[in-house]
């Protein structure tokens, strides 16, 4: 008898301990509480303009915007050398890397004007467009891209 009524103490016991464990699980966890904020003098508070200037400029690209212009690259080799289907293949991964790579889009409207498809070629251009405005450099071949659609249609 006695054994019998350890073992409903030890189960029970057993019990109430998962229990316990299982329900401090789900418990919110406390806030961590940092001291606040040293006040700060008015000259600490913006970056001297030099600096400013410079964090504005450059902002080191994503693993995934390195890639996209990878595959931007790659895919203008597949153009030069006349095969559009490869080159779309890469571009469509190059978007899903990065959406706003407007080098893809780019060359996804060079690829499907040597395809013959207009609306879309020019679809891609506007988009390159968009994604490509300021930077001089790429603006003035999407103007003239979007020149060679006109002239197709």
């Amino acid at each position: 008898m006695r054994n019998s009524c350890c073992k409903n103490d030890s189960f029970i016991f057993c019990f109430l301990f998962l229990l316990v464990l299982i329900l401090s699980g789900c418990a919110a966890r406390p806030v961590d509480e940092s001291p606040p904020f040293p006040p700060t003098l008015e000259s600490d508070q913006s970056p001297p303009p030099a600096e400013a200037e410079k964090a504005e400029e450059f902002i080191e690209p994503t693993p995934r915007v390195l890639a996209s212009l990878r595959l931007s690259e790659q895919a203008s080799l597949y153009l030069e050398s006349g095969r559009p289907d490869q080159a779309i293949r890469i571009l469509e991964q190059a978007v899903n890397l990065d959406p706003q790579n407007g080098q893809s889009y780019y060359f996804l409207a060079e690829a499907w004007l040597m395809k013959g498809s207009v609306e879309q070629a020019r679809e891609f251009n506007r988009l390159a467009g968009l994604y490509l405005e300021n930077e001089d450099s790429w603006r003035e071949r999407v103007k003239t891209q979007k020149e060679r659609i006109g002239r197709t249609y």
